[in-house]
């Protein structure tokens, strides 16, 4: 167990509706102080007022419920991480196939959905859409998951020469998505079968679609700016340069500020060492708790 001052894992999140009427985003990250794991959740509903929350609402305590009920067992989780991650999102799919049998005229709702999952300096993560998951090293910022929408080829429609620069970036279908959550077939999932390894001073970033009106180089810019502060500091600037860029068409953002201040691993031993005391405790305690004339 981590034991400082400073929390191992700094996190930070922050929501806004930006210019639409309503929030079809959903966040939330379960990162207890002194723990060694915790995980982020973000779902970015589709589907218009009425339908995309309630589809990013879905996913979210649906893959959240699921992560708890894993996470319980962490050693078991990272055995089998992949396998339970695809079961979680056809879980999360599920829910939104199963509310659409409910009330027909939310067919065509759905969401994104991005998940990093943290386990001492392991990530692992699970991503369906265009919601990016980003990490800043060494002052260099890379997009760690893959972006289901058709703006990868466009830009390289663009690099080929087929399109200017310009009209790449301002392509009317960029934002299209060839996978989502809508309750049928998920046509691509982005799970890797091995985590990442994380190094103290990195600094995570996954959110909503909506965050990139600010373009990667303004994000990189700014997560260096403020790297020494307080993830909801960094969160509180971020959140700040996105409504400063004012612009009308402006869809919903949310995002979470990961901050790894420590990425020191346990030896594999010392984790089962414990876990076979932990398990011999129960065992312990069930067995007297079975025998006769022992107090409950």
């Amino acid at each position: 167990m981590w034991r400082s001052r400073e929390p191992r894992f700094d996190v930070a999140s922050a929501i806004s509706m930006g210019a639409r009427s309503y929030q079809e985003d959903a966040i939330t990250s379960d990162f207890l102080v002194g723990a060694d794991s915790g995980f982020v959740v973000v779902a970015d509903g589709m589907g218009g007022h009425a339908a995309g929350d309630v589809a990013s609402k879905l996913v979210l305590t649906t893959v959240y419920s699921e992560l708890k009920f894993h996470y319980a067992d962490v050693d078991a989780f990272e055995a089998d991480a992949h396998r339970i991650l695809g079961e979680i999102a056809q879980k999360a799919n599920a829910s939104i196939r199963e509310r659409i049998a409910l009330v027909p005229e939310t067919k065509g709702m759905g969401s994104t959905l991005v998940v990093p999952i943290i386990n001492e300096n392991r990530l692992y993560w699970l991503s369906i859409g265009d919601s990016p998951l980003y990490r800043l090293r060494n002052g260099k910022l890379t997009q760690l998951n893959a972006d289901h929408s058709l703006a990868p080829q466009i830009d390289m429609m663009a690099k080929a020469g087929m399109l200017s620069p310009e009209a790449a970036q301002n392509h009317p279908d960029r934002n299209c998505l060839v996978s989502a959550l809508m309750g049928g077939k998920i046509a691509k999932i982005d799970c890797p079968e091995k985590p990442e390894q994380l190094q103290t001073g990195d600094i995570l970033l996954c959110g909503s679609d909506g965050m990139q009106v600010l373009p990667d180089a303004q994000i990189e810019r700014l997560l260096n700016k403020y790297r020494r502060k307080r993830a909801s500091e960094i969160a509180e600037n971020l959140l700040d340069e996105v409504l400063k860029a004012d612009d009308p068409q402006q869809d919903n953002v949310s995002f979470c500020v990961i901050k790894i201040n420590d990425a020191k691993a346990s030896p594999r031993e010392d984790r089962a060492l414990l876990r076979r005391r932990a398990t011999q405790q129960v065992e312990l305690l069930t067995r007297l708790a079975e025998e006769p004339g022992t107090a409950a």
